[in-house]
């Protein structure tokens, strides 16, 4: 509140007076003559205090001695629109409109009125016909309500629309700015953002929200280098612009410009308050650069910010699952499973690190459990069956393999690991004519074949097999 927002010892001395003359005036006592501006006053007065009825009172007491005062007839209809007596509102403003047609508020409450009896037509159908009688800031405002109509009416373009037509007439309106911004991202419209962001700051080139929203709209047509110029000059106009700083470390992201994201990230954490979400990028970013200990430690930050997010000890675990460290890897894992027992892809990762460990029969289990969740996915199938190879479980492993061809539409892969489970099981005419199948289809996926088993390049069969498919070219 600022100090003008602080009625003055004069103006606390006039409203007690005031005050004191209507009672007198309910009361029947002497009175002297209450303006109508003063019952304004007194209604205000009961209105700031929640006292709605007796700020009704006032108005109807006031109109009876003003009938004709259009203020007090609007007065009366916002109270009752407080009070949810909608129809009793519009009758009152219908009123108020016959002495006086040029008062935007009646336009205003009517508008609130019809949404609040669920009558959007007549409100959009109202608004529309009164932005033809105000100019200016007027229009501006009818402008607003009109948009938040359409939003309410679910009309979205035109939503856009309104808040494009406010920015052509007041083109630093810091409200149309701010909501722009969303409406642009919702509906898609970044080619006309950009090009009324670039006319505004033609003229206004120190307007750090035109930069703000000129980058947001590049960035939503993933022109992320454009959008991360247009968020510099923003920053440079207000070096605590905090949400352009976030952007661009999003936009870096998109980049892989990792090292820069952090920077424009840790410059968020500077300027506000931190938040999960951003430790949570900033882990990412030192993650994709292979610095595992201080993604660690970001994740770690978020996760004591929001420890019922099963997702962070996931990627704590994935840093200590590049580094090798399973065990530390299963503990991580084992948090994030106490919060979300069957999500596929921490099974995965716990059957990964069990089956380095030589946990074979854990591993099993836990991709089996990927397996059922999600039979399509082609990673589930591949890591139970190197599993079950690993174990020398070859002929579950040649079952497994059948059972994924059929269940993914036969991805090529699954000849590979068909063939690999039958030479492990020393059927190597049957492992041939299923490795052939493979290099038919999809030569480029020899290597997985390989890792398996890498000396079966000591199988004569098998070298004369690739040798073949070299000269045609075909690996």
């Amino acid at each position: 509140m600022n100090m003008q927002d602080y009625p003055s010892r004069d103006e606390r001395e006039e409203l007690s007076e005031l005050l004191q003359q209507y009672e007198n005036l309910r009361s029947g006592r002497s009175h002297s003559f209450i303006e109508e501006d003063a019952f304004e006053k007194i209604i205000d007065y009961f209105d700031d205090k929640d006292d709605l009825g007796k700020a009704l009172e006032v108005a109807e007491t006031g109109l009876e001695y003003f009938p004709y005062s259009s203020q007090l007839l609007v007065k009366k209809a916002d109270l009752l629109l407080a009070t949810r007596r909608y129809k009793e509102a519009l009758a009152i403003l219908q009123h108020a409109e016959l002495y006086d047609s040029s008062d935007i508020n009646i336009y205003i409450l009517k508008t609130e009125a019809y949404l609040a009896l669920d009558q959007q037509e007549k409100a959009v159908r109202l608004l529309e016909e009164a932005l033809v009688l105000f100019e200016g800031e007027e229009k501006v405002d009818l402008l607003f309500e009109l948009a938040d109509v359409y939003d309410d009416y679910e009309e979205f373009d035109k939503v856009f629309d309104c808040l494009k037509i406010i920015l052509e007439q007041e083109p630093t309106n810091e409200e149309a700015l701010y909501k722009i911004c969303f409406w642009t991202d919702f509906t898609g419209r970044n080619e006309e953002s950009i090009l009324l962001h670039k006319k505004i700051i033609e003229d206004f080139p120190y307007n750090e929200l035109a930069w703000f929203n000129l980058a947001a709209a590049y960035q939503g047509l993933k022109l992320y280098e454009k959008a991360i110029d247009a968020y510099q000059y923003a920053v440079v106009i207000d070096e605590k612009f905090d949400y352009a700083y976030r952007n661009m470390g999003d936009a870096y992201i998109r980049l892989r410009k990792y090292k820069e994201a952090i920077e424009s990230l840790q410059k968020v954490l500077e300027l506000t308050r931190p938040e999960e979400v951003i430790f949570e990028a900033i882990g990412h970013c030192y993650h994709r650069l292979g610095k595992f200990a201080q993604a660690r430690f970001h994740f770690r930050k978020a996760s004591h910010m929001n420890p019922g997010d099963s997702k962070l000890y996931y990627k704590i675990a994935l840093t200590y699952i590049n580094e090798e460290q399973w065990e530390s890897a299963i503990k991580q894992l084992e948090s994030a499973m106490r919060i979300n027992r069957n999500a596929p892809e921490y099974n995965l990762a716990l059957g990964e690190c069990s089956m380095q460990l030589g946990n074979y029969k854990e591993a099993i289990q836990c991709f089996s459990l990927v397996v059922r969740s999600r039979p399509k996915n082609v990673s589930g199938w591949e890591a139970l069956i190197r599993c079950l190879i690993k174990a020398g479980y070859f002929e579950e492993a040649h079952t497994q393999s059948l059972a994924a061809l059929l269940a993914t539409d036969e991805k090529a892969v699954f000849y590979y690991y068909i063939s690999a489970a039958l030479f492990a099981n020393n059927k190597s005419k049957e492992g041939i004519l299923q490795l052939e199948k493979g290099l038919e289809k999809a030569p480029k996926l020899l290597r997985k074949f390989l890792d398996l088993n890498p000396s079966i390049l000591q199988n004569n069969a098998v070298v004369d097999l690739l040798a073949r498919y070299k000269k045609t070219k075909k690996i």
